[in-house]
C-alpha cells in the first residue's frame, strides 16, 4: 500500500471489501477501474485499455466509462452475470483535505436489478436465500426487489427437490453461508445459471420484523434473515417496499419438476428459448406487465384444491360471458402502467417525476375498473372491486403538484406546477419577469442603436451579456457599454443595470431549483406512505388482467370448462394441442379423445414417426395443466381428475453440461417418475429405451410398464416403436393399446393423426424417410435390403418348421443319439430345462432364448 498514491490506496482499501465485483470508482466525470478490473472490463464491455501511473515504477492498467452513460455498460455486465459495486464521491472535492473521500453507494448483482434492459417486464427478477438445516431440510426465502414480492418455503427431499423449485422460482441469484455444500453449488451454478453470494449474518434484526411477521417456522426465519441482510448490505437504502414473507407448501400446487416444463414447453421453448411456441406464448393476452407476470406464476404453480380451481374458473367464465365489459376493461387495463415496479422505484429513491405521472394515471383508471368488474354481477368479482384503492388523496396531490409532461431529470426545476406552493411561484415570478425584462432590453437597444442583429445572450461563464457584430460596433456611442469579451467577429458588452438584472434572475432561478427539488423528496415520501395500498391494488388488478387473458383465449380458441371428478377418469372428446393448433393456423387440427378410467389406467401407443403419439400425449398434460391453472381446456368436453404430479419423458437430447448421454437422461427421467409418482400422478413416457440395444430396449421398457402397473397405478401413456410389446394387453388388465393411424397410398405414407383402439401393424420407417427427403437411391436400397431381411426370417421360419418336422418324423425309427457336450454347454442345458415357459410372456422368453444364445456363441 504505502508505495501506491493516496488516491490508488484509497481505491484498493475499497476494492478489498469487493473482491467478486467490478468496481466502478468515481474520478470527476469518469467511473475508472484499475488493476484486474481494468483488463478484464476492457474485454467484456469493449473498451480501449489504457494506464496511468500510480507512485510505482511499472504503470497501473487502467479503463474508464463516462459518468452520464455508465448506466448501459453496467447493464452488460450484469447480463453476463457479474456484480457492479457503485464507489461515488461523499466529500466535496473544494472542502477535502487530501484524498476526496469515497463510498460504495450501491452494489448491483443479477439478483437485484431495479432497471434498465436487464429488467424483463413479463418476468420477475427473483434472489434466493438458502439454508441447509440436515441432509434432507432446507429454507428457500426468494424477493422480487423491483417489486417487493417475498416468499418462502421449507423443502424435504433430496438435491433433486431443491433443484426444481430453484428452477420454478427462476432465480437469477443465491445467498448461501460459507460453509455451503460446494457441490450443490456447482449444480446451482450450471442448472440455473445464477450466481453465488456469500451472507453469513442471520441475526433478527428488529428493522426486519414487519416482513418477517407472517413466518411461523423458525428456519424460515432464518433463511429471510439471511436474505434481508444481504439486501441491506448490497442496496445501502430504504426498503420500505419489501412486502411480508408468505410462507406457502410446494404440496398445495402440481409438481413439475425440470425434465417435466421443458419437455412441455411451458414457459420456454426447447429450439430457442424464448417464449415463442410455448404455453405462456399461446395464454398470453394480458394487457399489464403486472398480470403477464402472475401469468407466467400461475403456469408454474397449477392448483391442486379443487376449490381454488373452482373459483378461478367462475371468474373466467363470467368474464367470458361478459364480452362488452371483457373489451372496455382490456381498455381501462392498458392506461395502468407497472404499479408494482413503480413502487419499488419510490421505495428505493430512483422515482422521477415521469413516474409519478404514470402513477397517477393508473389509480385514475381504478374507479371505472371497480364500477365495470361490479358490473360482471359475480360475488368473487364483486370482492375483488371492493379491495381495489384509488388511492384520491394521492391522485389529488400528484395531480394538483406535478406537471404533465416533466423532464426526467428531478434537480434542474421545471416539474412543479404553478399555484402548488407560494414561495415557488414568487420565484418563478422574479425569473420570468427578469427574463422578460431581458427581452424587452434587447428590443430598446436595438431600436436605440439601430443595430437589428444586436442580441441580448447568456452563458455560465459571463452571465448575460449584449452582443454587438464587429461590423457594428462603430455605430455605438462611445461609453454606453462595458467591454466585456472580444471575440473573433464580435464585441461582448456588459451594463450595470443589466448585471444587476442577472443576479436577481439568478438568484431566483437557483431558489426556484432548490424549492422545486425539496417539495418533490417531500412528494416522495408522502407517495412512499401509499405503498401498501397500491401493492394490494396491483396484486387484484393482475389477477383480473389474468382472468381476462383466459377468458380471450377460450373464445378465440373454442376451449371448454373443464369438470373434476374424483374417479380418476379421464374423458376427453375431440381434445387438441393448443400450441400445436395456434401454430397450425388456418389448417385443420385432427382433434382425439382420450378416455381412461379403472379399466383404462395404462395406453400403450404405437404408430409410425410423424404420425402424432408425442403430440397426442402432451395435449393430455396440456389440458390437465390448463384445467388446473384456472383456465378453459381445447376439447368438446373434458371431464377429468386432478393430477398432483405431471412426469415425462418426452424427446432425446444429450446433457452435455453433465457430461451424460441420450439413454442415460432418459434413464434419470424414468427414474424420478417412478420414485415420486402415485396413483394420482400423470405420466407420459415417449419411446423409452431407443438409447440402447434393441433387446435392451425392449426389456427396459416392458420392465418400467409392468412396474409402474402392478405397484404405482399413476395414469400412464407410453408409446413405443418395440410393437412386440403390444402383447402386454393381453397380461396386464389395465393396459389397452391404442395407434396412431396412417395409410398407404400409392406407395406413398399419409398420416391421419387420428387415435384408434388396437396396436399399430406397420412402422414405416423407410416412408418416414421418404417424407424426409433423403436421396431415391437410398430409399430404393433401403427397401430392397428391408425385402430381403423379411424374406430371409420367413426362410428361416420355414426351414425350422420342416426340420421340425422331419427330426419328428426320424425319432420315430432311429434311436436317440448320444451327444458329447462340454461342459458349458452341459451348464446351458441345465439353464434350459429349468426354464418354466409356461409361466413366461413372450418377451420374457425371447430374452432368455436371446441370453442363452449369447452364451453357446461363447
Amino acid at each position: 500500500m504505502v508505495q501506491y498514491t493516496p488516491m490508488i490506496q484509497q481505491y484498493l482499501q475499497v476494492k478489498a471489501n469487493y473482491q467478486d465485483a467490478f468496481l466502478f470508482f468515481r474520478l470527476g466525470d469518469f467511473y475508472e477501474m484499475f488493476f484486474e478490473d481494468a483488463i478484464n472490463a476492457s474485454q467484456e464491455l469493449e473498451i480501449t485499455l489504457t494506464s496511468r501511473e500510480g507512485g510505482t515504477e511499472e504503470r497501473i492498467p487502467m479503463c474508464g466509462v463516462p459518468y452520464h452513460a455508465a448506466a448501459g455498460y453496467i447493464e452488460v455486465l450484469i447480463q453476463k452475470g457479474y456484480k457492479v459495486a457503485i464507489c461515488e464521491q461523499t466529500e466535496d472535492p473544494k472542502q477535502a483535505k487530501g484524498v476526496v473521500r469515497r463510498e460504495v453507494v450501491q452494489l448491483i448483482t443479477p439478483g437485484t436489478v431495479m432497471e434498465g434492459k436487464g429488467l424483463q417486464e413479463k418476468e420477475n427478477n427473483y434472489i434466493s436465500s438458502i439454508t441447509m438445516f440436515n441432509d434432507a431440510t432446507f429454507g428457500i426465502a426468494y424477493n422480487d426487489l423491483s417489486t417487493g414480492e417475498s416468499k418462502a418455503t421449507i423443502l424435504e427431499g433430496s438435491y433433486e427437490v431443491l433443484l426444481n423449485e430453484l428452477s420454478t422460482i427462476g432465480t437469477k441469484e443465491v445467498v448461501v453461508d460459507s460453509n455451503f455444500d460446494s457441490d450443490l453449488k456447482k449444480k446451482i451454478s450450471e442448472r440455473m445459471n445464477a450466481i453465488i453470494s456469500i451472507e453469513e449474518n442471520i441475526n433478527n434484526d428488529h428493522e426486519f420484523n414487519n416482513i418477517l411477521t407472517k413466518l411461523s417456522n423458525e428456519n424460515l426465519k432464518t433463511s429471510a434473515t439471511r436474505l434481508l441482510h444481504y439486501l441491506r448490505k448490497t442496496q445501502k437504502r430504504s426498503l420500505d417496499h419489501l412486502q411480508p414473507f408468505s410462507e406457502y407448501e410446494v404440496n398445495q400446487y402440481m409438481k413439475l419438476d425440470y425434465y417435466s416444463k421443458r419437455n412441455l414447453e411451458l414457459t420456454e421453448s426447447i429450439r430457442g428459448k424464448g417464449s415463442k411456441g410455448t404455453l405462456l406464448w399461446l395464454l398470453d393476452e394480458t394487457v399489464t406487465a403486472m398480470g403477464a407476470r402472475t401469468l407466467k406464476q400461475w403456469i408454474d404453480r397449477p392448483l391442486i384444491n379443487e376449490a381454488n380451481i373452482e373459483r378461478r374458473l367462475d371468474l373466467v367464465e363470467t368474464t367470458l360471458q361478459h364480452y362488452f365489459e371483457r373489451q372496455e376493461l382490456r381498455e381501462l387495463l392498458k392506461g395502468v402502467y407497472d404499479l408494482e415496479r413503480l413502487s419499488g422505484r419510490v421505495a428505493f429513491g430512483n422515482a422521477n417525476a415521469r413516474d409519478f405521472i404514470q402513477l397517477k394515471k393508473s389509480l385514475t383508471q381504478i374507479p371505472a375498473i371497480v364500477t365495470l368488474v361490479k358490473q360482471l354481477n359475480h360475488i368473487e368479482a364483486i370482492n375483488l372491486a371492493d379491495h381495489l384503492d384509488p388511492c384520491e388523496e394521492l391522485t389529488h396531490l400528484l395531480e394538483k403538484s406535478i406537471i404533465d409532461n416533466p423532464p426526467l431529470s428531478i434537480k434542474e426545476g421545471g416539474i412543479i406546477k404553478d399555484g402548488f406552493h407560494n414561495e415557488l411561484d414568487t420565484y418563478k415570478d422574479a425569473s420570468r419577469n427578469g427574463k422578460q425584462w431581458i427581452a424587452e432590453l434587447e428590443k430598446e437597444e436595438r431600436q436605440k442603436t439601430g443595430i437589428k442583429s444586436l442580441k441580448v445572450g447568456y452563458n455560465r461563464v459571463f452571465g448575460y451579456y449584449i452582443e454587438v457584430t464587429r461590423a457594428n460596433v462603430h455605430l455605438l456611442e462611445e461609453g454606453r457599454y462595458e467591454r466585456k469579451q472580444t471575440l473573433t467577429n464580435a464585441e461582448r458588452y456588459i451594463t450595470p443595470e443589466l448585471k444587476e438584472k442577472e443576479a436577481l434572475i439568478l438568484q431566483a432561478e437557483e431558489k426556484c431549483i432548490d424549492l422545486e427539488y425539496s417539495l418533490f423528496m417531500e412528494i416522495r415520501e408522502t407517495v412512499k406512505s401509499y405503498i401498501p395500498r397500491i401493492q394490494q391494488s396491483a396484486k387484484i388488478i393482475s389477477e383480473l388482467d389474468v382472468y381476462q387473458s383466459f377468458a380471450t383465449v377460450s373464445e378465440a380458441r373454442h376451449y371448454v370448462r373443464p369438470i373434476f371428478n374424483n374417479k380418476r377418469q379421464i374423458h376427453i372428446l375431440n381434445g387438441r394441442h393448443p400450441v400445436v393448433e395456434k401454430v397450425m393456423g388456418s389448417q385443420e387440427y385432427v382433434p382425439n379423445d382420450c378416455m381412461m378410467d379403472s379399466e383404462r389406467e395404462m395406453l400403450l401407443i404405437t404408430g409410425p414417426n410423424m404420425s402424432g403419439k408425442s403430440t397426442f400425449m402432451r395435449q393430455i398434460a396440456l389440458t390437465a395443466i390448463l384445467a388446473q391453472i384456472g383456465c378453459f381446456v381445447p376439447a368438446e368436453k373434458a371431464n377429468i381428475p386432478i393430477f398432483d404430479q405431471v412426469f415425462t419423458r418426452i424427446g432425446a437430447a444429450d446433457d452435455l453440461i453433465s457430461g451424460q448421454s441420450t439413454f442415460m437422461v432418459e434413464m434419470l427421467e424414468a427414474k424420478n417418475a417412478i420414485a415420486n409418482a402415485t396413483k394420482n400422478s400423470l405420466i407420459l413416457f415417449d419411446e423409452i429405451g431407443r438409447g440402447t440395444s434393441t433387446y435392451d430396449g425392449m426389456a427396459l421398457a416392458q420392465a418400467i410398464i409392468e412396474y409402474i402397473h402392478d405397484r404405482i397405478g399413476a395414469k400412464t401413456l407410453f408409446s413405443t416403436h418395440y410393437h412386440e410389446l403390444t402383447v402386454l394387453e393381453e397380461i396386464l388388465s389395465q393396459l389397452k393399446n391404442i395407434h396412431v393411424s396412417a395409410i398407404e397410398q400409392k406407395g406413398k405414407l399419409v398420416f391421419l393423426h387420428k387415435v384408434k383402439p388396437g396396436p399399430a401393424d406397420k412402422s414405416y420407417g423407410i416412408h418416414v424417410a421418404e417424407l424426409a427427403d433423403l436421396p431415391k437411391e437410398l430409399i430404393n436400397r433401403a427397401t430392397e435390403i428391408l425385402n430381403e431381411l423379411e424374406n430371409e426370417e420367413a426362410r428361416n421360419k420355414n426351414n425350422l418348421e420342416k426340420s421340425e418336422h422331419v427330426n419328428e418324423q426320424l425319432a420315430l425309427f432311429t434311436e436317440p443319439v448320444q451327444t458329447k457336450y462340454t461342459e458349458h454347454e452341459r451348464n446351458i442345458l441345465d439353464e434350459l430345462r429349468k426354464l418354466n415357459i409356461m409361466e413366461m410372456n413372450p418377451m420374457q422368453a425371447m430374452n432368455s432364448l436371446y441370453e442363452i444364445q449369447k452364451k453357446l456363441k461363447k
